[in-house]
């Protein structure tokens, strides 16, 4: 991914308000291994039931603004990301839901998808974090495949909110 500025990641939510944006609490983007990301997501770590994801797309970067189910709900048993497919035992997967982008976000309609509670998807897909701590299937496809994977999930993903 290619390192993006404070006013790019900003500039780039299409489901949130300009307040909204604003009021965002963004990484450190200087301190960002750029090389390694194929999407830019981090969790709010004053507001922890908002998260956000940036990716790159043909248009430029599309950021969504996605809200994560409380610790503890949703079911305990394993669950697979549907950006990475990474497969976690526990809160290790999280439901995070998006408000569509323009009216029918406004009016109300949402977008659902299981991802990466800590959203490290890009991280995963190039084996730089070790599996989580269980039995998986072992995965054929080479790190290139996974991330074009990840990348064609993450893009169909904000196409639903964009849509």
């Amino acid at each position: 991914m290619e390192p993006l500025t404070d006013k790019q990641v900003r500039d780039s939510f299409v489901n949130a308000s300009k307040g909204e944006v604003q009021r965002l609490n963004l990484p450190d983007l200087d301190a960002l291994d750029w090389d390694r990301l194929d999407l830019l997501g981090w969790v709010d770590p004053k507001a922890p039931l908002a998260a956000h994801l940036v990716v790159a797309t043909d248009d430029g970067p599309v950021g969504v603004v996605l809200r994560r189910n409380p610790s503890g709900a949703g079911p305990r048993r394993a669950r697979m990301c549907s950006l990475c497919t990474t497969t976690h035992a526990g809160q290790g997967v999280a439901l995070m839901v998006a408000r569509r982008a323009g009216k029918a976000g406004r009016d109300g309609n949402t977008v659902g998808l299981d991802i990466c509670a800590s959203l490290q998807c890009s991280a995963y897909a190039r084996g730089l974090l070790p599996p989580p701590a269980m039995t998986t299937a072992h995965e054929t496809l080479s790190v290139e495949e996974r991330v074009a994977r990840l990348r064609r999930n993450a893009l169909a993903f904000v196409e639903r909110v964009r849509s």
